[in-house]
């Protein structure tokens, strides 16, 4: 087997993590999910889980991929056994699921990138997302995403994966930023901001069992913790670089990104009248799609957003595939490019019952946020915080020089509140899915 390739630098590793981070979870899904749980009520819950939360549990993967520098299940395996490779598993199979019906989120993106240009979707968006949303031409565009994911991951760790974030995260920020900018000027737009960012206290009172898991969830997701990604990602580390200063600039940008969704998201739509209403998984397409419409140059803003929406898509899969890859790559002596195609074909016919009903996909989507998610981090926090113990803190340690007392408050801070708040999570979710 060929030696294991390293990122070519440290800006490479961080850019690669935020592309993790920085996909569909943020401008597609965060949105929505905010849209669902009362706006700023939403973001409020979701801020204070990505930093109490999101933040130390990153760290806890970052931890367990750079002391082994190895793929997600030998990771674990390596440093707790058998039993502990189960937790690896676990990341590789929630990695697999989520990006089978991910991909079909890619496709409706290219699709909406299409119909941007043609005007498809302006006369009657509704009508529009539930032409593409599932059946044949679904699963076709489907597969060509699929196909672009293949090609980056098919290329390896620095000349596919690195070079492409290098090039995605940059425009994924620089666009949203533009948009951003752009929907300020809208007439009535401040009724949005008033939205997302005037909280109303009693709905988070009134509704925290579900506002909880879905904000929780969302750090998760968004962050793309429990899926094996972090811990991969941080295997290909070659240094002893400060992990938590990586862990915030993630954080921070992967963060940064989402709310900049939130102010193109939600001033375009209440300068246009339409009320967020209730959500769900075709809300961002179909809500957007009809302020498109009706907006002058409707068809190159939406155009733009899309392919915004395209990149993020493609920044996160990669990721996703990663983490399978890199266990065949591993442990079989097969090429990467053959180990690729294989497994992004098994990805593909796993997505496509989701491409043809969004009943399938919405019970996909439900299974990986409300149970696999939020399972895979309590694992790993339990692992690295009561198993690993002190050999995690002394990984965490590297790098951080008169910094270095940090390392115990962190282990008792996952082996508490983030433990605590991702189990009450799970179980709030479980209560909700049954």
């Amino acid at each position: 087997m060929s030696q294991r390739e390293t990122w070519t630098s440290r800006l490479g590793f961080i850019l690669a993590a935020v592309g993790s981070a920085v996909g569909l979870g943020n401008i597609w899904r965060f949105p929505y999910m905010a849209a669902e749980n009362g706006g700023a009520a939403f973001l409020v819950v979701y801020l204070i889980a990505a930093v109490l939360i999101g933040l130390p549990a990153i760290l806890a993967e970052f931890v367990v991929g750079r002391e082994t520098k190895k793929n997600v299940v030998d990771a674990f395996r390596n440093l707790g056994g058998p039993g502990a490779a189960l937790i690896g598993i676990l990341g590789l199979f929630t990695g697999f699921w989520l990006l089978s019906y991910y991909s079909v989120v890619g496709g409706w993106v290219i699709q909406y990138v299409i119909g941007s240009l043609t005007g498809a979707y302006f006369g009657d968006p509704g009508t529009y997302f539930g032409q593409i949303a599932s059946g044949n031409g679904t699963i076709l565009f489907h597969a060509i995403f699929m196909l672009f994911v293949v090609g980056i991951v098919a290329a390896g760790v620095e000349k596919g994966i690195e070079v492409g974030t290098k090039i995605m995260v940059p425009a994924i920020a620089i666009l949203m930023m533009g948009m951003a900018a752009w929907a300020f000027t809208l007439e009535g737009a401040g009724a949005g901001y008033q939205y997302f960012l005037n909280p109303d206290f009693s709905v988070i009172v009134n509704n925290y069992q579900t506002i909880i898991p879905d904000a929780v969830g969302q750090a998760l997701f968004s962050l793309s913790l429990g899926m094996g990604a972090m811990v991969t990602y941080a295997s290909y580390l070659d240094g002893d670089d400060n992990l938590i200063s990586d862990g915030i600039s993630i954080a921070a940008l992967n963060t940064f990104v989402g709310v900049l969704a939130g102010f193109v998201v939600f001033p375009l739509l209440f300068a246009q009248s339409i009320e967020p209403g209730d959500a769900g998984a075709g809300a961002v397409f179909v809500t957007l799609a009809e302020a498109f419409g009706t907006l002058p140059a409707g068809g190159i803003i939406g155009f733009v957003f899309f392919v915004v929406l395209l990149i993020a898509a493609l920044s996160s899969a990669i990721s996703l595939l990663e983490v399978v890859v890199s266990y065949f790559v591993d442990n079989f002596d097969v090429s990467r490019p053959i180990l690729t195609v294989g497994i992004g074909t098994l990805v593909f016919a796993l997505g496509v019952p989701s491409a043809l009903s969004l009943e399938t996909f919405t019970f996909f989507d439900n299974i990986a946020s409300n149970i696999l998610l939020p399972l895979g981090v309590v694992l790993t926090i339990l692992f690295v915080g009561w198993i690993y113990g002190g050999g995690s803190v002394r990984e965490l340690r590297r790098g951080l020089g008169n910094a270095s007392n940090i390392g115990p408050v962190w282990l008792w801070h996952i082996r508490t509140v983030v433990f605590v708040a991702v189990l009450g999570t799970l179980w709030l979710s479980i209560q909700t899915f049954l």
